[in-house]
C-alpha cells in the first residue's frame, strides 16, 4: 500500500516535489494545498489534486510535506499537521529557523534531505558511522550580492523559472544564512561571526585549515560557508577522525590527505528529488533527520538594505529589496527582529542602511508565527540566564 503524501505549496519546489513523489512505487500524492486560484493553475501537473482546504489534505494523507516558502503560512500548516497527529517534513529552512523550535515535543517535524541543511545532516550521519568527528559544517556559495538590482533579479527569475523572492534571497545571502543557522541549531554547532565568515577561495580544500582553526578557537563545531565560483554547488564537512593514529596511513592511501583535518565533500544537492528519502525515513520509523532544536542559539536577523522610514510597508522581508538576513546569536542580540517574521509589516521608526532591525523598529501583524517566536525567545533567554551566560 502506498504512503499518501499531502503537499503544501505549488511553487517551484512544491510542484517539483509532486512530480518526484508521484513517480515513486511506494509513494503517492494525496492532495496539494494551495492558496492560488485552482482554475487558473493549468501549469500544475496535478491540477485535479489542488485544494484550498487544509483539512481535506490532512484527512487523506499519511505525511505532510511543507514547502510554501512563507513562514507565517507554513507555521499554521505545520501546527495543523502536528495537531492531526501526522508527521510533517519541510523543505523550508526559513520556517524551521523562525518558528520550528516552537513545535519541539509536539510531534515529528523534520527538514528534508535535498536542501543544504538536510544534506549536511545526512553527510554527518555517514561520517560519524565511519569514525569521523565533524568540526565544520560547510555550505558552498558561488556568488553573493547583498544589494542586487530589481532589473537583474527580474531577469534571473524569468530565466530560472522561480519566483522573484527566491532569486533575491539566494542572491543577497538570506537563504544561505537561514540554512546555516538551521545547521548550527540542529547539529549542535555555533557561528564565529555575525553573518558568518564566508572565506573566499578557489577550491573548497583551500579553506580546510582556516575553518578548522576557527572551530578550534570556538571550542566547538561551527557552521559556516565558503564563497567559491569554481566549486560545485554542494556541502562539505571538515572532520577529525577518532582513530587518526591508527587510520592515518589508510586515509592517506584513500587520497584524503595527511590529516588531522579531513575534507568530506558532497558535490551536489538535488532539492525535491532527494526529499523522498526523508519521507521514507519518517514512514519507516527512522525519526527526524534534522530540526531546529528545542532551545536554538542562532537566529537570522533583518538588516536594512535601504533607509527605512516610519510608515513604510514591507510586504515580505525574505527576498525583498528592503531587508536581508544575517545569522546572529540570540543571546547576543535578544531584541533583533527575525527576518522570517517580517510580512505585511509597517516600519515604526527610522532605520539606517546596514542597521539591524529590532522588534521595536517594525509593527508585525498578529500571527501564530509571532506567538511562536516570542515563546521560543523566552525559553532561550531563560535558559541562557540560568546558565549564567
Amino acid at each position: 500500500m502506498k504512503t499518501r503524501v499531502g503537499i503544501a505549496g505549488t511553487g517551484f519546489t512544491g510542484t517539483g516535489m509532486a512530480v518526484a513523489i508521484q513517480g515513486q512505487p511506494d509513494l503517492e500524492v494525496s492532495a496539494v494545498f494551495t492558496r492560488s486560484e485552482v482554475s487558473s493553475r493549468v501549469d500544475h501537473p496535478f491540477q485535479s489534486l489542488l485544494t484550498h482546504s487544509l483539512t481535506a489534505v490532512l484527512d487523506c494523507s499519511d505525511v505532510i510535506v511543507e514547502c510554501t516558502g512563507d513562514v507565517l503560512h507554513a507555521t499554521t500548516v505545520i501546527d495543523a499537521g502536528l495537531r492531526a497527529g501526522l508527521p510533517v517534513v519541510t523543505m523550508d529552512a526559513e520556517v524551521q529557523v523562525t518558528t520550528g523550535s516552537y513545535f519541539s515535543g509536539k510531534g515529528l517535524l523534520s527538514e528534508a534531505e535535498g536542501d543544504q541543511p538536510g544534506c549536511l545532516a545526512a553527510l554527518k550521519e555517514d561520517a560519524v558511522q565511519m569514525g569521523f568527528q565533524p568540526i565544520v559544517y560547510g555550505n558552498i556559495k558561488g556568488f553573493l550580492n547583498h544589494a542586487p538590482t530589481e532589473q537583474d533579479m527580474q531577469y534571473y527569475a524569468k530565466k530560472q523559472g522561480i519566483s522573484m523572492n527566491m532569486v533575491v534571497s539566494f542572491t543577497d545571502g538570506t537563504k544561505l544564512q537561514m540554512e546555516q543557522a538551521l545547521v548550527a541549531n540542529g547539529l549542535g554547532a555555533t557561528i564565529v561571526a555575525e553573518g558568518l565568515t564566508g572565506l573566499k577561495v578557489m577550491a573548497v580544500g583551500e579553506a580546510v585549515e582556516s575553518l578548522a582553526a576557527l572551530a578550534d578557537g570556538a571550542g566547538e563545531a561551527i557552521s559556516d560557508y565558503v564563497l567559491s565560483a569554481t566549486s560545485p554547488p554542494g556541502v562539505f564537512l571538515v572532520a577529525a577522525h577518532s582513530q587518526y593514529a591508527e587510520q592515518r596511513q589508510a586515509l592517506a592511501n584513500f587520497k584524503m590527505g595527511s590529516g588531522p583535518n579531513y575534507l568530506l565533500l558532497r558535490n551536489y544537492h538535488l532539492c525535491h528529488l532527494e526529499a523522498t528519502k526523508t519521507i521514507r525515513r519518517i514512514v519507516r520509523g527512522g525519526g527526524a533527520l534534522l530540526d531546529n532544536g528545542a532551545t536554538p542559539r542562532i537566529s537570522v536577523a533583518a538588516i536594512a538594505k535601504r533607509p527605512l522610514e516610519p510608515g513604510d510597508r514591507i510586504l515580505k522581508g525574505i527576498g525583498s529589496f528592503d531587508v536581508r538576513g544575517i545569522a546572529v546569536k540570540i543571546a547576543a542580540r535578544p531584541e533583533h527582529c527575525p527576518i522570517g517574521l517580517i510580512q505585511n509589516a509597517t516600519v515604526a521608526r527610522h532605520v539606517e542602511v546596514g542597521q539591524m532591525l529590532s522588534m521595536d523598529d517594525v509593527v508585525l501583524p498578529d500571527s501564530l508565527a509571532l506567538e511562536a517566536w516570542r515563546s521560543v525567545r523566552t525559553r532561550v533567554l531563560s535558559g541562557t540566564m540560568a546558565d549564567g551566560l
